[in-house]
């Protein structure tokens, strides 16, 4: 049977943690297409309310600026001839604007330049985006406020370097993970509120030829601050971007804040993700992911049920950083529009936000069916045969053996408990521990459920952080 799709089309196969999610879609070769269109289109309409185009000609390039009248693969083998996919793009709108109304078709591009159209297009693309990832990420955190809740005063072994350390509960691991999806939301917020603005500078960042088309089209000789200020203002409101300071073709911190803050949400998933990985783990088993039919399975091992969202979001959390990077060395820049660090940013760019999209997307699923095990969380802090609680004890003794010597007893008690198989406290009533604490209060000082310190509290606190959108927790979760 043959594909039906185009060999050139990226379907996803090599990146399944993208494959068929909302962002995927918002980013794809025709999404970017329609916005450079919307683009051509805002311009238009911007320099009509200031006069210098008529709305006709303004209505008549809007009409034409659909991605449908246009065939991306011509127009992607055309930019191989220009290096970028304006100049093909503007000669083909053109056409299409001269065949319903030749007149407005003089004032498509009018005073413009490929990267004011770029650049306006790859932040509509960004913000489209983000709108989908942020959204991902509340249900993300509404989920694991309703874990965290829940699962407040469940103990847990704590691990540090891989092995057990002390007590904590699953409770307030569930309200660390929730803590790092609020900050990359807010990071991601930042930068969808205000940081995103439209591009425009004309060939060399001066706004030369939209002057001077302003004047030919009939405004005299506009004063240039003033016309300046008012078509930033207009195409920014046209666009809904923000309104730049300074042309940035060359000055690239919206493109350099965009990638820090989709490289900290795909680290932060990560994390989720990690952690996941680790706690699903045969011998642990303390988590389950959601189940469906047919997902975790391996094509070797019937009996396997892989962790695979966990998985999938991992990949994301690995790649991304360093294509955010990229991102960022593309600041070098050099004169007033880069030849070559400029055309490296824009499929860097796309790859991070479908990727973290993905993880977005993969991670509410992961965290709204996330099953925790108390019963298997319970025994496998018993493991250790109260090991797990020696910092207690020692803390306990200190005062009457020394700090030292307590130390030292536990150190050795603790070896003969992993050489014997004996609980520490039947190790410890055969020291001198046990003259200075009753057997009650020695087993009593090795029940690890009840040296878990302030979590609970500090699981109150971390719920009391609202979301993005000022929500409090939603209702707890079994």
């Amino acid at each position: 049977m043959t594909d039906s799709l185009p060999l050139q089309q990226d379907a996803g196969l090599l990146s399944p943690v993208r494959a068929g999610t909302a962002v995927e879609e918002a980013v794809c070769d025709r999404a970017w297409l329609q916005a450079m269109l919307d683009a051509e289109a805002a311009l238009a309409r911007a320099q009509a309310k200031l006069g210098t185009v008529p709305s006709e000609a303004a209505e008549a390039i809007g009409a034409a600026a659909r991605a449908d009248n246009f065939s991306l693969r011509e127009l992607a083998l055309a930019a191989r001839e220009t290096a970028n996919p304006v100049v093909g793009l503007v000669q083909a709108l053109t056409r299409v604007v001269a065949a319903t109304d030749p007149a407005a078709a003089e004032y498509v591009h009018r005073g413009s330049t490929s990267q004011d159209i770029l650049d306006t297009g790859a932040m509509l693309v960004a913000r489209r985006a983000l709108a989908i990832v942020r959204a991902d990420l509340d249900r993300t955190a509404r989920a694991l406020a309703a874990l965290a809740a829940h699962h407040r005063d469940t103990p847990a072994a704590g691990r540090t370097l891989a092995l057990q350390a002390v007590p904590t509960t699953f409770g307030l691991k569930a309200a660390g993970w929730r803590l790092l999806v609020l900050d990359a939301g807010a990071r991601l917020t930042a930068v969808h509120d205000h940081g995103l603005p439209v591009s425009l500078g004309g060939a060399a960042g001066t706004l030369a030829g939209y002057l001077e088309y302003a004047r030919i089209d009939g405004a005299g000789r506009p004063d240039p601050g003033g016309y300046l200020d008012s078509l930033v203002d207009a195409f920014a409101a046209e666009t809904g971007l923000a309104r730049p300071v300074l042309p940035w073709h060359a000055l690239r911190t919206p493109i350099a804040d965009l990638a820090a803050a989709l490289a900290f949400t795909a680290g932060a998933l990560g994390k989720i993700a990690v952690d996941v990985q680790n706690l699903t783990r045969t011998e642990v088993c303390e988590v389950t992911e959601p189940a469906a039919d047919g997902r975790g399975g391996s094509s070797a091992m019937p009996h396997k049920r892989n962790p695979v969202l966990a998985t999938m979001i991992r990949s994301a959390a690995l790649q991304v950083p360093s294509l955010a990077a990229a991102l960022t060395q593309c600041l070098v820049s050099e004169d007033e529009r880069s030849g070559g660090a400029w055309h490296a940013e824009w499929q860097l760019l796309r790859e991070c936000l479908r990727l973290a999209g993905g993880a977005a997307r993969t991670a509410a699923e992961l965290t709204e069916g996330l099953r925790a095990d108390p019963d298997r969380m319970l025994a496998n802090l018993h493991l250790t045969g109260s090991q797990v609680v020696s910092e207690r004890l020692a803390a306990v003794l200190a005062p009457h053996l020394g700090k030292a010597a307590a130390r030292r007893l536990l150190t050795d008690a603790s070896l003969r408990c992993r050489r014997t198989g004996e609980p520490l406290a039947a190790v410890l009533a055969e020291t001198p521990a046990a003259a200075h604490l009753t057997p009650e209060a020695l087993t009593a000082l090795c029940d690890p459920t009840a040296y878990t310190g302030a979590a609970s509290h500090l699981v109150t606190r971390a719920l009391a952080r609202p979301g993005r959108a000022g929500r409090p927790p939603g209702p707890t979760a079994g």
